[in-house]
């Protein structure tokens, strides 16, 4: 009857390492999701060579007509990237 102590021991190491033989649940796939903004471009001064008064007050209409186009153009992009950070 010696060996009587020795069995709850070994029930339990095995009950213990039981765990380590099963394998884990599989997960399931992981969706990938890439979300991009739009690429940056030049933005694009009218060249331009007034000569009169008429065409210089046309001319800078132009200028600041380009200008916010562009302003608006960075805007949109500085938007998209502050919503994917």
């Amino acid at each position: 009857m010696p060996r009587l102590p020795l069995l709850p021991g070994l029930a339990l190491l095995s009950l213990a390492l039981l765990p380590a033989c099963s394998t884990p649940p599989a997960s399931p796939p992981r969706t990938l999701l890439i979300q991009t903004c739009p690429a940056v471009t030049a933005c694009a001064l009218p060249a331009l060579a007034p000569t009169t008064n008429a065409q210089l007050a046309d001319s800078w209409r132009q200028h600041r007509a380009a200008l916010e186009q562009c302003a608006a153009q960075i805007n949109h992009i500085i938007q998209c990237q502050q919503r994917h950070d």
